[in-house]
This record gives structure tokens, C-alpha cells and sequence, in this order.
């Protein structure tokens, strides 16, 4: 690796850690300062104890979250483009009011209803929360990418005796791709933030979201703040491999 390479990965991962140090600071002095009670904001150092102290419960929390919405997110993913495939060919009129019922639905209200009908102890209704919730942004935002490529680019590639796998993957695809990837990565948030809060409402007692209100039922608050930092540490996990994966395939899909 180049100097040069060195010094551009220093200057982008220097500012916000240096922010990061900051605001934790600051919280530090505001709770130690302001004796802030700890049912309102616990410290960083009480936090950072609980974590140390339960690393493993966190760990394994967090797998069970990651994986849920791992889950929700390939199946939303591929429902909401297989949709949006549908609706430019066929179905624009019948799938834009389902699309739009299912934006406005609070879809974390139907855990209850899924564990009913899955069973309490399943971890298949916190999949579907998190696949309902990915689904509406992957299928907008396929949607517009789809519909931006230009009817005389695709004419030209056809008047040039192209088939139509060849206008996908020379016109329609290369378009599409970076609307497709920023629905993934809205739904990459919108999955690990639904398992989370599905988790909330029952089933079983697996994931971060159970572990934090069992913490906090309990007046551990510093604890409920530890498991809450396993759930963005998944979150931004998410993040990563979907700017990465975004990275990759814009790379491959442009000129």
C-alpha cells in the first residue's frame, strides 16, 4: 500500500473518529457534571462496563438480530425488485396502491398478529417485519431506476440487432443499478430497525430488542444502553457490506 493510499484512508477515517472521541467526552462531562440520574442517560463508562461484562449475551444477541434481518433484507430485496420488474412490464397500475398500502402500514404492529400465527417461539415473524419493511424502499427506488433509461437509448442498442438480454444488461441494467443499491441500502437500516423493534412485542427471548426490555424492566439501564450499542454496531455492520456491495457493483456495471 502507497503512501499516498495511506494518507487518503487517514484523512477519511480521522475526522469522525476524532468527532466520535468528542461526543463521548462530552457526554462524560455532561453526566458527570450535570449528575444526570442514570434512568435518564447512563455514562459512557457505565455503558462500557456493561458491554465488557456481557460481551457474550451481546454477541450472541446480536447474531440472532443480524441474522433476522439478514433475512428480511434478501427476501424484501428480492420481492420489491421482482415487483418492480412487474409493474414497468405488466402490473404499474395494480401494484402502485398495494405498494402504497404497505408504505403506510406501521409494520412493526403486526409482530403480535405474526407470532400468533407463526407461534411465540418462532423467529420467522421477525423476518417477515423486517422483509415488509425493506420491500416498499427497494421497490421505489427499482422502480425509478428502471423507468430513467431513455426509450432511444434502448431503441438505438435494438436498431444495432441487439437481443433483449443484451438491451438489459447494456442499457437497462447499468441505469437501474445505483437507484437499486440506494433502496438497499435504506432497506439495510429499515431491517435491522424493525427486527429489533419486533422484538419488542414477544416471541422469543433471542435478540437485542428482547434483551434491552428485559434490561430496562429491570432498572438496569446502563445494561439496556449495552445491548443498544450491539444493535447499531449490527446496524452500521449492515451499512458496510451494502456500501460495499454498491461500491463493487457500480464499479462492474459502469463503462
Amino acid at each position: 500500500m502507497s503512501r499516498a493510499t495511506l494518507v487518503r484512508a487517514a484523512e477519511q477515517v480521522l475526522p469522525p473518529a476524532v468527532l466520535l472521541v468528542a461526543l463521548v467526552a462530552a457526554w462524560h462531562a455532561v453526566v458527570v457534571l450535570g449528575e444526570v440520574p442514570a434512568f435518564v442517560l447512563p455514562g459512557p463508562a457505565a455503558i462500557g462496563d456493561q458491554v465488557m461484562t456481557y460481551r457474550g449475551p451481546i454477541s450472541a444477541a446480536a447474531l440472532v438480530t443480524g441474522r433476522n434481518a439478514a433475512l428480511g433484507l434478501l427476501v424484501g430485496s428480492v420481492l420489491g425488485i421482482l415487483l418492480a420488474v412487474a409493474a414497468v412490464r405488466l402490473l404499474d397500475v395494480l401494484a402502485e396502491p398495494v405498494v402504497a398500502a404497505l408504505a403506510v402500514v406501521p409494520i412493526v404492529a403486526l409482530a403480535p398478529v405474526l407470532y400468533a400465527m407463526y407461534g411465540a417461539g418462532s423467529e420467522q415473524a421477525r423476518v417477515v417485519v423486517a422483509a415488509l419493511a425493506v420491500l416498499v424502499p427497494v421497490y421505489v427506488t427499482t422502480l425509478r431506476g428502471l423507468r430513467q433509461v431513455r426509450p432511444v437509448h434502448r431503441d438505438l442498442v435494438r436498431a444495432l440487432a441487439a437481443s433483449r438480454v443484451q438491451v438489459a444488461r447494456t442499457v437497462t441494467l447499468p441505469t437501474a443499478v445505483p437507484f437499486v443499491f440506494t433502496g438497499l441500502r435504506m432497506g439495510s437500516s429499515l431491517a435491522v430497525i424493525s427486527a429489533i423493534v419486533a422484538e419488542y412485542f414477544g416471541g422469543p427471548r433471542s435478540g437485542i430488542g428482547s434483551f434491552v426490555t428485559t434490561a430496562a424492566a429491570g432498572s438496569n439501564y446502563a445494561q439496556a444502553w449495552a445491548y443498544v450499542l450491539g444493535g447499531v454496531v449490527v446496524g452500521l455492520a449492515f451499512h458496510a457490506v451494502t456500501a460495499t456491495a454498491e461500491h463493487l457493483a457500480t464499479h462492474r456495471a459502469g463503462p
